[in-house]
């Protein structure tokens, strides 16, 4: 014989509230207090109640499918931690929730991108998207899914598509600020910065933040040597060596990622300039390699499993949740300077 599996009415009994009550928590809803959705949530981990996804799609007529987009580039590898840490959140959010994911890359030179997104509606079924940067700050599309009765949530969205749909981020500009008034406070006045791919905003906004920093610190643009990257290893080793040879001679190098941080730390090592006492470099995201390369990356903690979870929860409350006509809302979620061994006083 077998247990029986715990049912929503199971849940309802235990926690002493009414079926829809356990519904509304479970979606993420709005009108629980904190302490009725506490006891409901200890009464699904006591039971170990999972939400059966087809019986709840055939009560509710939806698909129960989310779709998650990502940009991505033909001649680049893809920023892999990045992208996948969104999906484990976001994967984790649906698996509480009763959903279903689909992930899409779809290439920024693709001449029929948006007819891809539209496809993940009127093919896939998607009742929900959740856009990456740059489409996240793709103010025509994202109108036109919410158009085509689509729901949306934006992760970092910028520009044009902040304030259309719901979003979840952090403060970027926050970020690149407390990353360079760190280093300021070491004692670094000359600066590199290694950006992303052009028109990435939350990116851009990191270099907003190392301005203000220095503008504070009676700094400018003469003290600082900017290029572009995209975000990848590769792209890290080929643009270090003209950062290294620039006449201003940086002592602080800022990346705006992780994975560019590491290429250029693996071409400084080949140069024989010691990290941190000759060069301080800097990540950003607190992915895996932060940790792993030598020395280990002092780095910008970006909470990404917990914005794509909270994306998902987002989208669920606009479905099912009683958000349906409720005003855009942006969740920002906290960042923190992670110190490890390559950021130290300039020499």
């Amino acid at each position: 014989m077998t247990a029986r599996r715990p049912t929503i009415d199971d849940v309802a009994r235990l926690s002493g509230v009414a079926r829809t009550t356990v519904s509304r928590v479970l979606n993420d809803g709005p009108n629980v207090r904190d302490e009725v959705r506490a006891r409901v949530l200890e009464a699904v981990k006591a039971l170990d109640y999972k939400v059966n996804p087809q019986a709840r799609s055939l009560a509710g007529g939806g698909s129960r499918l989310l779709g998650l987009v990502f940009a991505s580039d033909l001649e680049s590898e893809p920023n892999s931690f990045y992208h996948s840490a969104l999906e484990l959140g976001a994967l984790r959010g649906c698996l509480e929730l009763g959903y279903q994911l689909v992930t899409r890359h779809i290439p920024l030179q693709s001449a029929d991108r948006e007819q891809q997104v539209y496809d993940l509606i009127a093919t896939q079924r998607c009742e929900g998207l959740i856009f990456t940067p740059p489409y996240s700050d793709d103010g025509a599309l994202i109108a036109e899914v919410l158009r085509r009765g689509c729901k949306v949530v934006s992760i970092s969205p910028g520009g044009a598509g902040r304030g259309l749909a719901d979003g979840v981020g952090m403060d970027d500009e926050a970020g690149g600020y407390d990353i360079a008034r760190r280093l300021i406070d070491l004692g670094h006045r000359r600066f590199a910065f290694m950006g992303g791919i052009e028109g990435h905003l939350s990116a851009d906004r990191r270099l907003d933040g190392l301005m203000r920093a220095l503008s504070e610190a009676g700094l400018g643009q003469a003290d600082l040597i900017q290029v572009r990257g995209d975000f990848t290893f590769r792209s890290g080793v080929e643009l270090t060596p003209r950062l290294l040879d620039d006449p201003l001679h940086p002592t602080a190098l800022v990346c705006a990622n992780d994975d560019m941080a590491a290429g250029a730390l693996s071409v400084v090592h080949g140069r024989g300039v010691k990290v941190p006492q000759d060069l301080s470099v800097t990540g950003f995201d607190d992915t895996p390699v932060s940790a792993i390369v030598w020395p280990p990356l002092t780095t910008v903690h970006q909470p990404l499993k917990d914005m794509g979870r909270r994306a998902v929860a987002l989208l669920a409350s606009r479905l099912t949740g009683g958000r349906a006509e409720a005003e855009p809302e942006f969740d920002c979620l906290d960042h923190a300077v992670v110190e490890r061994g390559t950021a130290a006083s300039a020499p």
